[in-house]
């Protein structure tokens, strides 16, 4: 027995009587590190093949009908008939969000997740060097939910196209912006759109949730906004508000609505997305059966079309396509911070 032991790379024996305490215990450390192993794994199996035995909970830190709390809602149903379980949504507004996603980031079981926007994962930490969370180590990555571009909305007694931004630079910083808060991307998306609109001065008013953006809107507290498609239409179909232009290029989402490119701002790509994330202790079996589970679902034709109508396109990624997506933005999200500086205080 020992003849084979003795074999195994990085260690060498001797049978001299002052080396043979040294060799057992070389001996008992590569056992222990091998059940250790073993048995690591095997309850990580165990955990993914049992796992879930009682209700998920996706913390969503937006109100009950912005952007992220769609998407949550979108998913809950199927995910809920696909893992045999309830998945309760619960809304956790504040902080952009940031207060949802600390909690995900603190959770001590393996049925607490979060429904995250851009900011929360790639410009939060940029803005806030004392956020009690690290977007980088503190969560599990498991999936790229939904993207859409943005639409920049308007009241409805205001002109659009290149006439909107000509009436905007005059009004200067008498004119207002709202977003979901500071750091969001509607925050951020307005200063590099008045960095390519120079002349602009809008200032920023942050609220609680898109909700409360599109109600300011309508009752002219804020004059501008860059909103998901879902959210923004509705109010521009029956009247109360007016889109001047779509981020990126004309979208199939909001094909009624011309690029922003067309009213004089050009290399303008920005999108909004959400993600599904969980804590960073979940095990990896866990973190990969509802990974491959909910890409299934979004790549379902009744999901897809639910989401469409809703103003999103379904993605459904695995866990290393968020970490790129993660990574890609906030190099871009963090020059736009640099070059504004744009802190929170």
């Amino acid at each position: 027995m020992l003849g084979h032991i003795s074999k195994l790379p990085f260690f060498s024996f001797s049978t001299h009587p002052m080396n043979l305490n040294l060799n057992l215990k070389a001996i008992l450390f590569i056992a222990a590190c091998a059940i250790s192993t073993g048995v690591m794994a095997q309850k990580d199996a165990t955990n993914s093949v049992n796992w879930p035995i009682r209700p998920l909970k996706f913390l969503v830190g937006f109100p009950g009908g912005s952007t992220p709390d769609m998407s949550a809602r979108a998913l809950a149903e199927p995910l809920s008939r696909a893992l045999g379980q309830p998945v309760i949504v619960e809304n956790r507004p504040g902080a952009s969000g940031n207060i949802a996603a600390d909690l995900v980031a603190k959770a001590d079981d393996d049925y607490t997740f979060g429904v995250v926007i851009n900011g929360n994962l790639t410009s939060a930490r940029l803005l806030n060097p004392k956020l009690p969370f690290d977007p980088a180590t503190d969560f599990s990555f498991i999936s790229l939910l939904t993207t859409a571009p943005l639409v920049l909305v308007t009241n409805a007694d205001k002109p659009v196209g290149a006439e909107f931004f000509a009436a905007a630079k005059a009004g200067g910083s008498a004119w207002n912006y709202g977003s979901v808060g500071a750091g969001s991307v509607a925050h951020l998306g307005m200063e590099l759109l008045k960095a390519k609109a120079p002349g602009l001065q809008a200032v920023h008013i942050p609220y609680a949730g898109t909700p409360q953006v599109v109600t300011a809107m309508i009752g002219g507290q804020v004059q501008m906004s860059l909103i998901a498609p879902g959210v923004a239409m509705p109010q521009v179909r029956s009247g109360k508000l007016k889109a001047v232009g779509v981020t990126g290029g004309r979208s199939a989402l909001v094909p009624e609505v011309p690029s922003l490119a067309e009213a004089g701002i050009n290399g303008y790509n920005l999108e909004v997305w959400t993600a599904l994330v969980g804590p960073a202790k979940l095990p990896k079996g866990i973190r990969d059966k509802l990974s491959l589970t909910v890409a299934r679902i979004l790549h379902e034709e009744e999901t897809r079309q639910r989401l469409f109508n809703q103003g999103w396109k379904a993605v459904g990624t695995s866990p290393e396509g968020l970490t790129l997506r993660v990574k890609d933005e906030a190099a871009q999200l963090g020059a736009i911070i640099r070059s504004r500086n744009i802190t929170i205080e």
